[in-house]
């Protein structure tokens, strides 16, 4: 009796052991229009940002991820569908283009996991009645901004939850309520309603993009109840409240993570912050002033540096070391493939994007041969990473290919295409098969 009491508990004993780790949540919280520079952890003096500073503290900072694109719409369907935007539906910020019925999103591929699945914030991807919005893209739950025209405003007098509008009374006649306070708490109950299944959370604010038709009007388009600890500077109005914006949303994500912790859900979460392009030049303020872009060139609306490489921090006790800097290259479309790797599910033929759970994990990790970016505002430009390459093209096939060498010029002064005629004309030809046709976004020749 007692040799099968062993055995059995033996057998119990060695089940345990094979019996895989529980599936992480994951939480993708997403800045808007929020540079490369603006955050303490990557440079800046100025703002404050304690909350983001200790995720990076505690978890991994990259200095070499990259944005879906240099604007909002085509930069989000390349981090929800796993495509680079030579490939992706939405190329651009155009109204009337949005997500298909065939797409697949990370949403979709996670919520057939068995993942519950959430967005609070900006979408971009569809509006309403069109087979685009969240909870036709695999979102169980949504609430925030239905496209980035609506996003525009922070006292808006609705907004939307589900497949309904929710209207906001007090913003009918005044501005009373601000749009980004709603936001977390819904994130934050949306967690605790999750508690009994792995969930994944997309976190899209809105700050701290201008309001540009306030900009215009008036001069300063930083939309803010108020200036917070910048009250007292001597600085424009328009720079208080940039800087009064980044903080309140640091604040909030000091809420999410103490969240986490109160309900014992911090050690089997992924957390993952971003910001989906570069500084942006809107609504008064200028990203000179906090040098927001820091050594990189351009902002929001280029293909340099600036305005694609964005701050990224991810967070998982321990799983991801503490205190590490990474300079793994990696780009949105692959956090399709990363996210269905760690919910032990198949992400779809034909994507862009390669799983970077290695890299996360602090493992060796498979890299692109290339990363590729198209842009269609002011005529058509592309740009191509290929190992410490970089290559922009300001125009169709007929324009030439600038490079850089980023292991030596991370800030793109130096145009070395003439020293490596070979190099850049490799580019170009990964530059012209890297992308399939588009109605929506053809090839324009860029007007200046």
């Amino acid at each position: 009796m007692r040799r099968r009491e062993f055995l059995a508990g033996l057998g119990c004993a060695i089940s345990s052991a094979q019996t895989p780790a529980a599936r992480p949540n994951i939480i993708f919280i997403l800045a808007d229009d929020l540079g490369y520079g603006d955050l303490g952890c990557y440079g800046q003096k100025v703002i404050q940002t304690p909350n983001i500073d200790r995720l990076a503290a505690e978890g991994v900072r990259f200095t070499r991820v990259y944005a879906g694109d240099t604007v909002c719409a085509p930069s989000r369907c390349a981090l929800m569908t796993g495509k680079h935007t030579g490939h992706c539906r939405i190329r651009g910020n155009k109204k009337d283009v949005h997500l298909e019925a065939s797409d697949v999103t990370v949403a979709s591929v996670l919520k057939k996991a068995g993942y519950r699945t959430g967005i609070f914030g900006k979408w971009g991807l569809g509006g309403a009645g069109s087979p685009g919005i969240p909870n036709l893209q695999g979102f169980d739950q949504w609430f925030g901004y239905i496209d980035q025209s609506h996003a525009h405003t922070y006292y808006p007098d609705h907004l939307w939850e589900d497949q309904r509008e929710f209207y906001i009374p007090g913003n009918f006649s005044m501005k009373t309520v601000y749009s980004h306070d709603l936001l977390t708490p819904r994130a934050i109950n949306f967690i605790e309603g999750s508690k009994k299944s792995p969930f994944f959370l997309y976190l899209a604010f809105t700050i701290p993009h201008a309001n540009n038709e306030l900009g215009n009007k008036m001069g300063n388009g930083m939309e803010v109840p108020d200036f917070g600890p910048y009250a007292g500077q001597s600085w424009p109005d328009q720079e208080k409240g940039f800087a009064a914006m980044i903080t309140r949303m640091d604040k909030d994500i000091g809420k999410l993570m103490e969240n986490l912790k109160n309900l014992g859900l911090d050690g089997n979460t992924l957390v993952i912050f971003s910001s989906d392009n570069g500084a942006h030049r809107e609504g008064g303020h200028d990203p000179e002033f906090f040098h927001s872009h820091g050594p990189l060139r351009g902002i929001k609306r280029d293909l340099y540096e600036g305005g694609i490489r964005t701050p990224a921090i991810a967070r998982w006790p321990g799983r991801i070391k503490a205190g590490q800097v990474s300079d793994q290259v990696w780009a949105f479309w692959d956090f399709l493939p990363t996210a269905a790797e760690l919910a032990g599910a198949e992400a779809p033929k034909g994507i862009d994007g390669i799983s970077m759970v290695n890299a996360l994990l602090g493992k060796k990790q498979r890299n692109h041969e290339y990363l590729y970016w198209e842009f269609h505002e002011r005529g058509f430009s592309q740009a191509v990473r290929m190992d410490n390459w970089k290559g922009v093209r300001l125009g169709a096939r007929s324009k030439p290919v600038e490079l850089f060498d980023l292991s030596r010029d991370i800030g793109e002064k130096n145009d070395v295409a003439g020293q490596n005629p070979d190099v850049a004309a490799k580019i170009a030809r990964i530059m012209d098969s890297a992308r399939s046709e588009s109605k929506e976004f053809p090839v324009v020749e860029r007007s200046v």
